[in-house]
């Protein structure tokens, strides 16, 4: 397993999403996902205005500090300064990690899509990525154009000393041998979001429940 710092822990990593967290559901279902132990939330938003977004971020900023959980916003440097958010996603087309890097700070968690390619993971580390996201591992309705990976390259990632993130596709059902392979974080969309807050949050102590299980540094927060 990849060696955690910066406040991430191994555990399931809440991503969402404009269909399934939409805006009148979006604080409930985040709030929701972190009762049922989600260790970092993403906010992936693509399309609404920018006013939208920096209010929608900076609601879950709020929400995420409550909870003592970092928050992440995807490919979007700028917002995640607007809103002191603790870091970025950046996918492989999503502007340079050095210069993130630059505008966030030394401290500020940044992590990068690496689809199924060691080499992308490689660059990426060499950038100074602070976790390498593989994946998609299973049929998504988020990312279906994203390249199938295989649970091995998380086995063969590990040599990276970083965390590893898997996505594309994961629910409590399929997500053990993921956690077997190498996997510290679980990026999950469809498999947690929708639904009531209560669905949302049993299906979030589902994913917790796997990495006590299977993942060596897990443990519940007191």
């Amino acid at each position: 397993m990849g060696t955690m710092s910066k406040g991430l822990r191994p555990g399931l990593y809440a991503i969402t999403d404009s269909v399934l967290t939409p805006p009148e559901t979006l604080i409930e279902s985040v709030e929701a996902a972190l009762r049922g132990g989600a260790v970092i939330v993403q906010y992936r938003e693509k399309h609404a205005p920018m006013a939208v977004r920096l209010a929608q971020a900076n609601d879950l900023q709020a929400v995420c500090r409550n909870a003592g959980v970092p928050l992440l916003i995807n490919d979007d440097p700028d917002l995640a300064k607007r809103v002191g958010a603790a870091g970025v996603h950046m996918g492989q087309t999503d502007g340079s990690l050095a210069a993130a890097r630059a505008l966030l700070g030394e401290e500020a968690i940044i992590g990068i899509t690496c689809h199924a390619d060691l080499a992308l993971a490689r660059t990426g580390l060499e950038a100074g990525a602070d976790y390498l996201a593989f994946g998609r591992f299973y049929t998504s309705s988020t990312k279906p154009g994203a390249p199938a990976a295989a649970p091995s390259v998380l086995t063969e990632a590990k040599s990276f000393g970083r965390p590893l993130t898997a996505i594309g596709g994961v629910t409590a059902e399929n997500a053990e041998p993921l956690i077997r392979a190498g996997a510290d974080m679980l990026a999950v969309v469809g498999g947690l979001f929708g639904g009531t807050a209560d669905e949302i949050e049993l299906r979030a102590k589902a994913f917790e429940r796997l990495f006590a299980s299977h993942h060596p540094l897990f443990s519940i927060p007191e």
